[in-house]
């Protein structure tokens, strides 16, 4: 359970990458995933439902009416500080709220994301969804936005879910997904029995939810992609100067690169890939078992990174170091700057090797904290 956490990432400092850290159990991957459906999904109708979902979970306490469920202060790309407040109530306080404030606010509460607001002095209040919670009560979420427009809300929270991405392992169980989903995780498939249902919504809900990524896997459709696009890229260049680029050839250096003692081959056709050991004259294929699991991470999150073309984003990511051999741990600060440094990114972490990779103020700490 979250509660009374207050986390400051300071625009000056450099680089940009912030690990929180905590015991078990902290909550570390809550939060995150709290930040990205608020940020990610508040604003938009079509994922309003992963809004309410996470609605379902929360409490308010019997003498409140109303609880804040999230505050950001953003700093956006001309440098202006805007300010995010999400709160949750009961009924009674919205009727309150809409009789105190002289504005334009119709009290009809649909399903799904209606765009009623009411200004205030001090900004605008926004009504977003409701939901029914474990008690079965009738929740309200509502955001106070520090500027006076609806539309600056939109286009606000339009650039911010283009540019907020979750990345965690795909063992994660995440409370932006239905309880029945969830509760899936231990539950047969009567359907196929060495399958679970929670996974294959988890695959649904990924190509709903395109700004996140679950450390699977190497996604070799994505690798090949990434190689075609360069391809492409390479040819169009040929066309208009009479010399072919050199795309291709920087975007197989850049993956050989975070290979130790391997590189990767394709197919003539682009339609497959293998790995051999670099100056190997033979040509011997390796397997995929042949490869780390830490090695095949490593690529993954590159590719994830070059492949979506992530930058000026914030990128939250949770246990990125796991299958990563602790020195691995503390240089992936480094790989992170370096792969794309305009982002900032916030990593929810167990490691001391990560964390000793950055100056002490960078690390955050919830309770109960790593170092007593």
């Amino acid at each position: 359970m979250l509660k009374n956490i207050d986390l400051s990432f300071e625009k000056d400092f450099f680089p940009q990458i912030f690990p929180i850290g905590s015991q078990n159990g902290g909550g570390k991957s809550t939060l995150l995933q709290l930040i990205f459906i608020l940020l990610h999904c508040s604003g938009d109708p079509q994922k309003i439902e992963y809004v309410v979902n996470v609605l379902n979970r929360c409490q308010l306490e019997d003498e409140l009416d109303q609880k804040t469920l999230a505050i950001f202060e953003i700093l956006t790309d001309n440098r202006e500080e805007v300010k995010l407040d999400f709160f949750i109530c009961r009924d009674a306080y919205v009727k309150q709220f809409v009789s105190d404030i002289d504005g334009q606010f119709v009290y009809d509460f649909g399903d799904v994301y209606i765009k009623q607001f009411v200004s205030d002095i001090d900004g605008l209040f926004l009504y977003l969804c409701r939901a029914k919670n474990q008690k079965n009560e009738e929740i309200f979420l509502l955001c106070k936005f520090s500027q006076s427009t609806q539309e600056e809300f939109q286009l606000l929270m339009k650039e911010l879910s283009s540019k907020i991405f979750l990345a965690a392992p795909s063992t994660q169980v995440f409370i932006f997904l239905p309880k029945a989903t969830n509760k899936s995780l231990f539950q047969i498939n009567q359907g196929n029995p060495d399958s679970s249902n929670y996974y294959l919504a988890m695959a649904d809900i990924k190509k709903k939810l395109s700004n996140l990524f679950t450390y699977d896997f190497l996604p070799v459709e994505l690798l090949i992609n990434y190689f075609i696009m360069a391809r492409d890229q390479d040819f169009a260049q040929a066309i208009e100067t009479g010399e072919y680029g050199n795309n291709y050839q920087l975007r197989r250096q850049n993956l050989n690169s975070i290979l130790s003692d391997k590189e990767i081959n394709l197919d003539k056709d682009i339609s497959g890939i293998t790995f051999k050991f670099k100056g190997d004259t033979n040509g011997e294929e390796l397997y995929p078992e042949d490869l780390s699991h830490g090695e095949l991470k490593r690529l993954s999150i590159y590719l994830w990174l070059k492949y979506r073309r992530i930058k000026d984003a914030i990128v939250l990511m949770d246990e990125i170091e796991i299958a990563l051999h602790p020195d691995w741990q503390y240089k992936i600060i480094e790989d992170l700057q370096e792969w794309e440094p305009s982002n900032q990114y916030i990593l929810a972490t167990h490691s001391y090797e990560l964390c000793q990779a950055l100056t002490p103020a960078h690390v955050k700490e919830i309770e109960p904290k790593l170092l007593k």
